[in-house]
């Protein structure tokens, strides 16, 4: 496959994963996590489309506020060449895809996208390739292609593909017949034992072209609006920010129903490569290595006469269970949730009540991850705070100052460089520095590890709003 002809990768890096909470939250998302293995679903994702002879560089759509994690992520697979574009708010999936295919089409008049969740899990890597390479088929020939998953039960949470007739000019693709919203149940299950219906996963390969010609017929007024918020586009370090003004004026559609359900070129490939869409616990449960009683147990786990439940500890107490089945258990440093795997759909009621009690946890997560590493609160108290800092090699905080606190810095390990007013002072395992209040201040590590310190903040005010940022290699606001 030549240069020319090569696949760009979309992944669409947008949701906030609530029903995957507590380990999900919005400042942090499932597709961030390593919920199946060591790597990311994000970096899962994107390691399947890592062929450079098949495949380009891959285009990232992504929610600013994680913007420099997904960089973080592709520098730990050596990926150097992606472009993260920054959408100012969710638009769902038509804005993206058509912002998309016009990005590409400025490299190549002749691109094909493919458009990927990134939070989806896939145990049949090379099935996944394979139905790639025959979607390129019809692709090809300006068809836009869905991927369908053979259902293996009459679920009820996803949309259905009806197939059509098979393509003479392209072995393994089929027209579409008609979509299906979420089916009832009974319905469902003549899907299943028809064979004629597919799990429709949200997985595309698109002529960028041809796409942009039917967002015009189809979707005018999108198509204008993202346009606009490409061409007036800014570069940022490493990440192009679309338009915001151009960029809400985008409808918030779906792909699907702007020009999926609408046009005459719809086929799909029917596929078995062990699609998941990791969207609740019980699907975790699902993909997940059982023990002899049925149970995925993931951390510092003790179960005794427990069947068919899934035990997670992460950064959390010991779960210990005794007794139960169909069970969600997850705990992490600051909550733990217990739900039954037939209502675990409904995590999300938790997030929604706990966002209308002003309550942090439901958006954050007690480790908060910044560009330079992260912090996390160990202890609150009255006018004062005690965190754990941890800096990347190499890297540096802002320079900044506080109108409300003062700062006391331990180093745990590692070598810390301090700016303190006019003062450069150099630290090194438990030493420490003062930095008074209203003091101008920079921690930088200058070394090749890890640096870890203790911080004790003490105020009458701690909010991480009590931040005065006077220069950022970073370039935030």
């Amino acid at each position: 496959m030549s240069n020319s002809a090569r696949i760009i990768p979309v992944l669409l890096s947008g949701g906030s994963g609530s029903r995957l909470w507590p380990l999900s939250r919005e400042a942090y998302p499932k597709q961030l996590l390593p919920l199946v293995d060591e790597r990311t679903m994000l970096q899962q994702t994107i390691m399947r489309t890592m062929d450079r002879a098949k495949f380009g560089p891959p285009l990232v759509v992504a929610n600013q506020e994680h913007r420099f994690l997904i960089a973080e992520q592709l520098r730990a697979l050596g990926i150097a060449d992606a472009t993260i574009m920054l959408e100012p708010l969710g638009r769902n999936t038509g804005p993206a895809a058509a912002v998309a295919a016009l990005c590409a089409l400025q490299d190549d008049p002749d691109a094909k996208i493919l458009i990927m969740p990134a939070d989806h899990a896939i145990r049949d890597v090379d099935g996944f390739r394979t139905a790639v390479d025959t979607a390129a088929q019809a692709a090809a020939q300006g068809r836009f292609v869905l991927f369908g998953m053979k259902p293996t039960e009459p679920a009820t949470g996803y949309g259905y593909i009806q197939m059509g007739e098979p393509l003479a000019d392209s072995p393994g693709v089929r027209r579409v017949a008609a979509f299906v919203e979420k089916p009832a149940r009974a319905a469902a299950e003549n899907y299943l034992a028809s064979g004629e219906y597919l799990w429709n996963g949200g997985i595309f390969l698109l002529p960028a072209r041809e796409l942009v010609d039917e967002f015009q017929r189809r979707a005018p007024d999108l198509l204008a609006h993202a346009r606009t918020s490409l061409e007036n586009a800014s570069r940022d370090i490493d990440f192009l920010r679309l338009d915001p003004k151009a960029f809400e004026g985008c409808p918030s559609i779906s792909i699907d129903y702007a020009i999926m359900e609408k046009t005459e070129r719809a086929v799909v490939v029917p596929t078995d490569f062990g699609w998941t869409d990791v969207g609740s616990w019980s699907a975790l449960w699902d993909i997940g290595a059982k023990d002899e009683n049925g149970n995925v147990a993931v951390g510092d786990v003790l179960a005794e006469s427990v069947t068919n439940s899934y035990l997670r500890s992460e950064g959390g107490p010991l779960v210990a269970a005794l007794g139960v089945e169909d069970l969600i258990v997850v705990a992490t440093a600051d909550v733990v949730l217990v739900t039954t795997k037939h209502r675990d759909q409904d995590v999300k009621m938790l997030v929604e009540r706990l966002k209308a009690q002003g309550r942090e946890a439901a958006t954050q997560a007690p480790q908060v991850h910044r560009p330079w590493g992260f912090y996390q609160s160990v202890h609150n108290g009255d006018r004062f705070q005690v965190k754990r800092i941890t800096v990347k090699p190499g890297a540096k905080l802002s320079l900044q100052k506080h109108f409300h606190r003062a700062e006391h810095w331990v180093v745990v390990n590692g070598t810390a460089l301090v700016t303190r007013d006019d003062e450069k002072i150099l630290l090194r395992e438990n030493e420490s520095v003062f930095l008074p209040l209203g003091c101008v201040h920079r921690l930088e590590n200058p070394g090749r590890l890890p640096l870890n310190l203790i911080e004790v903040q003490s105020g009458p005010y701690l909010g991480e709003d009590d931040i005065v940022r006077l220069e950022d290699v970073y370039a935030r606001a």
